[in-house]
């Protein structure tokens, strides 16, 4: 072999076919092996082309065994690799995953320009080893190494957390005193770090400073919007950079379609699912993910399901969001036979969110004893899943929906963990239903002591007060209230329509429409009346007369919000109402009465699950 080689170097016709070319060839044209072996056969012959060709060939294909090759051969020659040649072998082991080699590598180095720092900063920021790329960044800027637009864009990345956040903006008070601070990369970097940190408006800032902009910055600050659940934000920056001509990836499409689940935009969001459509973008599971969660979240479940049923591949994330879609719509028994199946198919393994998911559906569905049974076989398996403290609240969920409160608060004492405020707040929430206001005092001084600044946990005690007649107490609540300085969130409904996002607060006068929407509401009301609603006065914490109790109840967001799609939306389809706050029992019971009256479809999403009401009857089984 190596006289063929030498023979067919020295034929005078062939003089210019180089070693250089010989090896290019053989990473080409042959397997890496025969390239490696030419390496072997050449010897002192081996030129910096020839390292730059092999090393590339083994980057390309993760060969940690052949770049190993290539580095002792230069050992072996005594060869001294240029600056360049170093750096191409820490990008080898980097990608081969070998890290500890890689600094190997790069505390060996004689010596080491930008290219070699923001390398090895790059290898540890992919690697989660935040702490050591800041390390080593510091150390780069006192070796007298200036950072250049890849290096602060690779450690901007770096600086996570609270802590992280603070190097962040140190190393920002650094950039602007260097000609990449409107670098689109380095731009992109710097809004990323803002909004996860939710300074959404330092990250706007940031992005109108940008003298361009590509997909990835556009992508930055629409998924800012959506992941601080500032949805209507994010919505309205993405039409108007599509009006600019932004281009957009799945990622893009996914942070707009989380967006769209939280507002519960259904027909945007139809659209939006057309429009990844006609872009023929190649499968991407997060995307799909996005989809069913959205048609979930915007209650539609058949749509959800088709997108499922169609993936080519699922993660445990499909199976979660398809289960939490069924679970906050109450059917427990499909959340059960889903589950079922993704354990028969044995491809994706269960995770704590899976249980979690199936729990919670068997308490919205109704199957407290199929509930049970799953938790306790989960007890009872060698390599179950932990068993987390959401775990343990779901089973009080279970028992307190099935009216078992002294059972539930025994099995409280009796966890392995300290309760927390949603286990109270579980076990308060069944009482109020079940009007059981001794076990509920026993869980509202619990849950005040924990979370005391929390309203919520305020409003459900008051409630369970007022259902008794107990205004003493209910009047101590609010003036413990004003004295801790707890404020509560103003309840709020929205409702899409003619792609418009329209809002509605308690007695809200500020919709243009607003005489017609109160008009509506009266109308409803008057009659409702007819076929039995009885306004239910416990929803009021007021110690005042009934006729003005029933006057503030017509105000309640919820009902405004359902006036005006009754209103404005067509009777062949739904009424699709948000809500931010957990509904209340008068507003459901509305919402029944409307729907069995006039024959309307009504969805209304609270904080806490879907109700979904055809014929005056609703899913959660008026419990929720």
């Amino acid at each position: 072999m190596l006289r063929k080689i030498t023979q067919h170097l020295n034929h005078p016709t062939n003089r210019f076919f180089t070693t250089h070319q010989l090896i290019k060839t053989s990473c080409s044209n042959t397997p890496l092996n025969h390239a490696l072996q030419e390496m072997s056969v050449q010897g002192l012959g081996m030129q910096f082309k020839d390292y730059d060709s092999l090393l590339n060939e083994c980057v390309n294909q993760k060969s940690l065994i052949g770049g190993q090759r290539v580095q002792a051969h230069m050992i072996k020659t005594h060869y001294l690799p240029p600056v360049y040649l170093r750096t191409r072998v820490i990008v080898f082991y980097l990608k081969c995953e070998v890290l500890r080699d890689a600094r190997m590598v790069f505390d060996e180095m004689p010596e080491r320009n930008v290219v070699s720092w923001t390398a090895m900063i790059s290898g540890y920021n992919k690697s989660g080893l935040y702490s050591d790329a800041l390390t080593l960044f510091v150390q780069m800027l006192r070796s007298g190494t200036y950072p250049n637009e890849f290096t602060f864009a690779t450690v901007l990345t770096s600086c996570a957390g609270a802590s992280g956040f603070e190097h962040g903006r140190q190393i920002h008070s650094l950039i602007i005193k260097t000609p990449f601070e409107f670098h689109i990369f380095v731009g992109s970097s710097l809004l990323d770090l803002y909004a996860k940190a939710g300074k959404i408006h330092e990250a706007r800032t940031v992005f109108e400073a940008l003298p361009e902009r590509d997909v990835v910055s556009c992508t930055a600050i629409i998924s800012g919007y959506a992941q601080l659940g500032l949805d209507k934000e994010a919505l309205e920056l993405f039409c108007a950079l599509q009006k600019e001509g932004m281009p957009s990836n799945y990622v893009t499409y996914a942070s707009v379609i989380t967006a769209l689940s939280g507002l519960a935009a259904f027909e945007y969001g139809r659209q939006m699912h057309a429009h990844v459509l006609r872009s023929e973008l190649s499968f991407y599971i997060v995307l799909q993910n996005s989809l069913i969660d959205m048609y979930s979240k915007c209650g539609n479940l058949a749509y959800a399901r088709k997108v499922f049923e169609i993936m080519p591949e699922r993660t445990v994330i499909s199976w979660n969001a398809m289960l939490s879609g069924y679970s906050k719509h109450g059917t427990g028994k499909t959340v059960v036979d889903l589950y079922n199946r993704m354990n028969t198919e044995n491809k994706v393994k269960p995770d704590s969110t899976t249980l979690l998911t199936v729990l919670s559906g068997c308490s919205h569905g109704g199957m407290e004893d199929i509930g049970l049974k799953i938790f306790d076989e989960m007890k009872g398996r060698r390599n179950r899943v932990d068993l987390s403290i959401e775990l343990y609240g779901c089973v009080v969920d279970l028992l307190g929906r099935a009216g078992q409160l002294e059972r539930a608060l025994q099995f409280v004492k009796e966890m392995p963990f300290e309760p927390n405020a949603a286990i109270w707040g579980s076990l308060l929430g069944a009482c109020r239903v079940h009007k059981n206001v001794e076990i509920g005092k026993i869980a509202g001084r619990k849950i005040l002591e924990i979370e005391p600044e929390n309203a919520g946990n305020y409003v459900i005690l008051c409630n369970l007060y007022a259902c008794e007649g107990n205004w003493e107490e209910v009047r101590k609540l609010r003036e413990l209230m004003k004295e801790k300085a707890v404020m509560k969130e103003p309840g709020k409904s929205w409702i899409e329509c003619d792609h418009t996002i329209h809002t509605f607060y308690a007695s809200d006068r500020s919709h243009p429409r607003k005489e017609e929407v109160f008009l509506k509401v009266r109308e409803l009301s008057d009659r409702i009346k007819t076929a039995g609603y009885c306004p239910d006065l416990s929803s009021v914490l007021y110690d005042v007369d009934e006729e003005q109790k029933e006057r503030m109840l017509l105000g309640h967001s919820e009902k405004l919000a359902l006036a005006f799609g009754m209103i404005n939306v067509s009777e062949t389809k739904p009424i699709r109402i948000m809500k931010n706050l957990r509904i209340c029992v008068d507003c459901h019971n509305f919402a029944k009465f409307v729907s069995g009256v006039y024959g309307r479809e009504v969805f209304v999403r609270d904080k806490s699950r879907f109700h979904h009401i055809v014929n005056g009857v609703c899913l959660c089984g008026d419990y929720w």
